[in-house]
């Protein structure tokens, strides 16, 4: 039995002893597996980020080109609305007096006449009443319901418990009767209270009203008497021009002026005065300063340098278009005269178109003239103003005219003949 129980001992010890070199391979094996994926995952999230990276950098590249393009469409369309603007602005100075000639400078003063426009009522919410308050429904009133007196055997034996029922009844239909009434009285007063808010809001509603209206109706009248003044004082410029008084003449006058319009980039200002005993307007005529008038040739956009740059008109260029631009608005400002006065109130008008600017010696701001000369309705009339030169237009009007306005070169005011 000893031998036995020895070999079942060893065979037992063996047989541990197998399976715990099993498990130690088997755990080998499995460290071994798990270092491998380990690896490899490693490898894998190296190969995923280099992956990553590449296309990433791609992106980043393709998206740098695709800005780069967008940029550069970006600056050849801001070229191309640089270039189209200066086309527009030397267009319009070199056109001062043909934009002017299609159009006819009289000015109707009836139309200067306004009408009474009022806004309407501000305060329509006021003008709905505040709705009354709805009475609740009067409380459904307690009914007594006396317990039916028993019948049979019952009657016998039950009257007592039946008359105790009956008083529990009334007891209960008497309590309740008392919760109705109060119900009743509180839901009247609660009403009474709001028809005493309603009541209330109302009055200060119509009060509110009431002032507003007033308010309107003011504004109203003040708007009407406004309307009212502003057309007197059109039918008295109507009817002092049409007596030729001097100051309607030159309010008229400023009127057409002022719908004169010149761009915005070369404006013009007007001084005006008239005698009446010659007919004679005299006017002055302020333009802007060579220095304000653009000298931008062209824009251009450098790819490789990714710069916007421009080439600048020539000396003589910029010298001939403002010489031209005075030149015209001198015509301009005549046929405006000239076109206007239907009545031919104005015979002559004596003209001075120039410039302000800093005299060098004073500092001052001082007039420097640039065009000085006369013309007479009738003959002024006569030129077809589509198809002249306006350089020779002036010399043939006797115009003194300044050699090198850009150079701001006066004109010789002295001696101007008289057209």
């Amino acid at each position: 039995m000893a031998k036995r129980a020895a070999r079942e001992a060893e065979r037992s010890r063996k047989t541990a002893d197998r399976r715990a070199q099993q498990a130690t391979r088997e755990a080998e094996r499995e460290r071994l597996a798990a270092a491998r994926r380990a690896q490899e995952a490693a490898k894998a999230s190296e190969r995923a980020q280099k992956q990553l990276a590449k296309a990433r950098a791609h992106d980043r590249k393709m998206l740098e080109q695709k800005a780069k393009e967008a940029h550069i469409a970006a600056q050849t369309a801001l070229i191309e609305q640089k270039n189209t603007e200066l086309v527009e602005i030397y267009d319009e100075i070199d056109t001062l007096l043909k934009a002017t000639l299609a159009i006819d400078d009289f000015v109707d003063l009836e139309s200067l006449k306004v009408t009474v426009k009022h806004i309407p009522f501000d305060r329509p919410d006021l003008e709905k009443p505040i709705p009354a308050p709805v009475p609740l429904a009067e409380p459904r009133k307690p009914i007594l319901d006396n317990p039916s007196p028993p019948t049979g055997i019952a009657a016998w034996f039950g009257k007592k418990k039946h008359e105790r029922a009956v008083v529990a009844a009334n007891n209960a239909h008497e309590k309740a009767l008392t919760e109705w009434h109060a119900i009743k009285l509180q839901r009247k007063a609660d009403y009474e209270k709001e028809i005493e808010e309603h009541q209330r809001r109302e009055t200060e509603r119509q009060q509110t009203l009431a002032a507003e209206k007033q308010r309107y109706a003011t504004e109203c009248n003040d708007r009407e008497k406004k309307v009212m003044e502003l057309n007197a004082e059109v039918d008295s410029l109507i009817a002092n021009l049409g007596y030729g008084v001097p100051d309607a003449i030159e309010e008229y006058i400023s009127i057409v002026f002022e719908n004169s319009v010149y761009p915005e980039h070369f404006p013009v200002r007007h001084e005006s005065s008239f005698e009446a005993a010659n007919a004679e307007l005299t006017l002055r005529i302020f333009v802007p300063s060579p220095s304000s008038i653009p000298t931008i040739k062209a824009y251009k956009y450098t790819k490789a340098k990714d710069e916007i740059n421009h080439t600048n008109l020539s000396q003589k260029a910029c010298k001939d278009r403002y010489a031209n631009a005075v030149h015209q608005v001198t015509l301009r400002t005549l046929h405006e005269v000239f076109e206007s006065d239907r009545r031919g109130l104005i015979k002559t008008i004596s003209l001075e178109v120039g410039t302000e600017t800093r005299d060098p010696a004073t500092g001052n701001q001082t007039f420097i003239p640039f065009v000085a000369t006369g013309a007479g309705r009738e003959v002024f009339m006569e030129f077809d103003l589509s198809a002249v030169l306006p350089i020779a237009t002036l010399k043939h009007l006797g115009a003194s005219v300044s050699k090198n306005p850009y150079g701001l070169e006066a004109a010789d005011t002295f001696g101007i003949r008289k057209s």
